[in-house]
């Protein structure tokens, strides 16, 4: 428990994740209040509602229950996975990629079948990559505001009460405390960056199965799973230690700038909805 004696709070920590958390809101908020004002005669409530049913049913349901039990659990499929990179990041990748398009395509093909503008499909984007960063980011940097202003108080003791960190789960809780610690504003930018660009390819993976969908094109659904996984490689890379921080971000920016070529090609290629501007 002396480690946590150690522990400074950096000056920048709490101004820097109060903005993160601010900003976190903001930018599903702002993408919805933009796309509904500029196209609403075109958009429909319902398509942004079914992203995030379909986001929250297919990564934090379904995907979740097999990462329990290939992941979480022991036995000897997890040690596997656990023990071998290439084993960890090939299963990483392809479990993000096949449930969240398979789960989109579902929903876009054999749910969604009324209202099929192009512009919903941005709409239906905009809320399967809000609730991620309002349901999975934003209560961990919400974790990170509460740890820095507990610790920042000086009182360790005080501050381990409080949080309910105790001896049994001081490891656990460890790299949490060091992370809210060492948050400062490049870390703020760094995390903000990358969720404009997640939302950027969750709209664009939504455009592309959804021209897939309307054109009963089938090829469609496997180029979105590719791409999802060509984005989600350097991620499972840099958390098994092979590839530096920043080197997920140029991989990640590169990667959004295709999908969203993609994305914007296959949008125009769709017949423009009258009276959308």
């Amino acid at each position: 428990m002396k480690v946590f004696e150690n522990i400074v709070v950096g000056k920048s920590s709490i101004p820097s994740l109060v903005i993160t958390v601010i900003l976190m809101v903001a930018i599903p908020v702002a993408s919805f209040i933009f796309w509904r004002i500029r196209h609403r005669k075109e958009t429909n409530l319902g398509y942004l509602i079914a992203g995030i049913i379909g986001f929250l049913v297919s990564a934090r349901v379904l995907e979740l229950g097999v990462h329990y039990l290939c992941i979480i659990s022991d036995n000897p499929v997890s040690r596997f996975i656990n023990g071998n990179t290439i084993a960890y990041v090939l299963y990483g990748i392809t479990m993000a990629g096949v449930f969240e398009e398979c789960g989109r395509f579902i929903i876009l093909r054999f749910i969604l079948k009324r209202n099929r503008t192009r512009e919903n499909a941005v709409m239906y984007g905009i809320g399967h990559g809000g609730i991620e960063i309002l349901a999975v980011i934003l209560p961990s940097i919400i974790l990170y505001l509460v740890i820095a202003v507990f610790f920042s108080a000086g009182d360790v003791g005080k501050a381990m009460s409080a949080l309910k960190i105790t001896e049994e789960t001081a490891a656990t809780a460890l790299p949490s405390v060091m992370a809210a610690a060492a948050f400062d504003f490049p870390l703020m930018a760094m995390n903000v960056l990358e969720r404009i660009l997640a939302m950027v390819a969750h709209i664009g993976f939504s455009v592309i199965v959804f021209y897939g969908v309307c054109n009963a094109k089938k090829a469609f659904l496997p180029l979105a799973i590719l791409l999802h996984m060509l984005m989600d490689t350097f991620p499972a890379l840099y958390q098994r230690g092979v590839v530096p921080l920043w080197s997920v971000e140029v991989w990640g920016a590169f990667c959004v700038a295709l999908i969203a070529l993609i994305a914007i090609r296959l949008y125009r290629l769709r017949p423009a909805t009258p009276g959308s501007r």
